[in-house]
Order: C-alpha cells, then structure tokens, then sequence
C-alpha cells in the first residue's frame, strides 16, 4: 500500500458527506409529542447496533441501514468464510463499488426523517459517525432534538476526520494498526476491505489495544465479527463541518472515552473546544466514560444510563 492510500485510509471508518443546508433551526421536542426514537448512525465498516436495553426502557430505537452495507448486500461472501479464499477474497467487487457517500448520507437522512413522525428524535454518531451526524444535521435540523457524540469527530475549525488525525492531538492514534487488516486493491475492489477473520496473534493483539483495550478476549472478538469487511473509500476526506445555521442551533452532548486509543482524548478535547468557539450560546454538555474505544459490557451498560437520563429530559 503506498502511502497516499495509507494516508486516504487513516480512518478505516465510515464518513459521509453532502452540501446542502435548511434554513430553520431545530423545532422543540415539545412540537413533536412521543416516544423518543435513538436513531443510531452507522459507524466503522457500516456497524450501527441498537442496544436491547434502550427498548426495554421504553425507548424506540433504529439503526441505520446503508446501501451497500445491508443484510442483502452481499458483503459476507463465500470468499470471507472458512476455510477462506484469500485470492478471491482480494479481488472481488464490493457492493459499495459505485455508491457515494451521499448516498450513505441520503439514507441516514430518511431514517431520521421517518423516526420524527412518531416523536423527539436523538441522533447517535459514534467515532466516525459523529461527522455523519453533523452533515444530517445540516439538512434536517427541525428534526432532530438531541445531538450525541460518542468518543465522535466532530469537525469545526478543520474539515474533515482525516485532517484532525494529522494534528498533534490526534498522532498518539493507534489506528493505523488496523491498516493490517487490509487486502486487495481499493481501485480494483471498490472499497476499502479488510479480513476481520484472521487468527494472527500478533495483529489481533495490535487491534485490541486499538480498539478494546480494556476488554476480555471474548468481548473483543464478538465485536470484531460484528464488523463487515467493506468500507466506503474517501468518506475521511469530506467536508463534515456543521453548519451555524443548522447544526449549530441543535443541543448536542459530547461523551468523552477516558482510554480511546483510536480518537485520542486530546484530540476529543480539540473538537469539543472549537465547536463551542463557533456556537457559544450553544455548547457541549460533555460526559465521561472511563473506557476505551468499544466499551465493554459494563462500560456500555454505564452510557445508556446516560442515554436514558439525555432522553427523559427533552
């Protein structure tokens, strides 16, 4: 991989982009009477899980299905299946050949729009999904009441995710290790791929400590199973940046992950810092999480606690 590539796949995550902005502010939770829906970003290789909890408490809860990412969409091929065909593995188009990252944001905009027909909506970016969240926010604020980063980009006085990891406060980043995971050719593929299923120590080790470190094995590797091979190339290189007028009118909650090798504190404490510069009438309420990238069972257990307080107060 030469470098170029090495520096366009920094983020191994999930980023959309799209330009076009409404004029009104968000509308008051009090305007859209109900249950409140979670509607949950898609984060890295398209993962955006629903917690079971949140619905027990009597919450709706939505993860967001991206084109090209989809049950159907053919990412679990029998490529990727044991015994594995690594050759084919590596050179086999992607489903996400030929989808854009506004089409990524076009999805999670429809999902938040049919959410809001039933009640107050809280949208839910989680590490690179935090700057999906931002662009939506930019199309469909009056629909959206809450705003949760979650250890998320958050992108203000800089672009877009790829920029703030070339800072001083993102360099301490840990995810290049996961740039092991990759094989084939992006431009032959179509996406960015990568074989979660390897049983290397070494390189299992490494992503760990990106990832969970602070998680038993078992945890770990039910995570990294949840994760699909593909990944849209050039979504760390779009414009995420919120608009005043849109996204800056939204109240919105940073959580902070005490422990995060993947989107450094520092650098979580960079984004937090500018974003309020460019909204001071409108700032973060931040939170702490004394835990890793990917929480663990029980750290997980301690955010929707959190979750569930943001939400009883719309």
């Amino acid at each position: 991989m030469n470098e170029h590539t090495r520096r366009r796949a920094v983020t191994v995550a999930g980023l959309a982009g799209i330009t076009g902005l409404a004029t009104t502010g968000p509308a008051s939770a009090r305007e859209r009477r109900g249950v409140p829906t979670f509607v949950f970003a898609a984060g890295a290789n398209g993962v955006s899980g629903v917690p079971n909890e949140l619905v027990l408490r009597g919450y709706r809860c939505v993860g967001v299905d991206l084109p090209g990412q989809r049950p159907t969409d053919a990412q679990f091929r029998l490529s990727y299946q044991a015994p594995q065909d690594l050759a084919a593995f590596a050179t086999e188009p992607s489903p996400l050949a030929g989808v854009t990252v506004a089409d990524h944001i076009a999805a999670t905009v429809e999902t938040v729009r049919r959410a809001a027909a039933h009640g107050p909506v809280v949208l839910v970016g989680a590490s690179i999904g935090g700057a999906a969240i931002s662009l939506v926010a930019n199309q469909v604020p009056r629909l959206i009441d809450l705003l949760i980063y979650d250890t998320a980009f958050c992108c203000s006085a800089l672009r877009t995710p790829g920029e703030y990891l070339g800072t001083a406060e993102g360099s301490t980043t840990q995810v290049m290790a996961l740039l092991e995971f990759m094989v084939g050719d992006p431009a032959t593929i179509g996406a960015y791929r990568s074989n979660w299923r390897i049983a290397d120590p070494v390189r299992l080790a490494k992503a760990k400590e990106a990832f969970m470190s602070d998680s038993t094995d078992a945890e770990f590797h039910t995570f990294l199973n949840s994760m699909m091979p593909d990944e849209l190339p050039g979504k760390s290189e779009v414009d995420s940046r919120g608009d005043l007028r849109t996204w800056g009118r939204i109240p919105r909650v940073y959580v902070r992950h005490l422990r995060d090798d993947v989107v450094p504190l520092a650098l979580q404490d960079r984004m937090i810092r500018e974003a309020d510069e460019r909204t001071p009438g409108n700032r973060f309420r931040v939170f702490d999480l004394d835990t890793a990238h990917v929480p663990t069972s029980a750290k997980l257990a301690e955010l929707l606690d959190l979750y569930d307080r943001l939400a009883r107060r719309l």
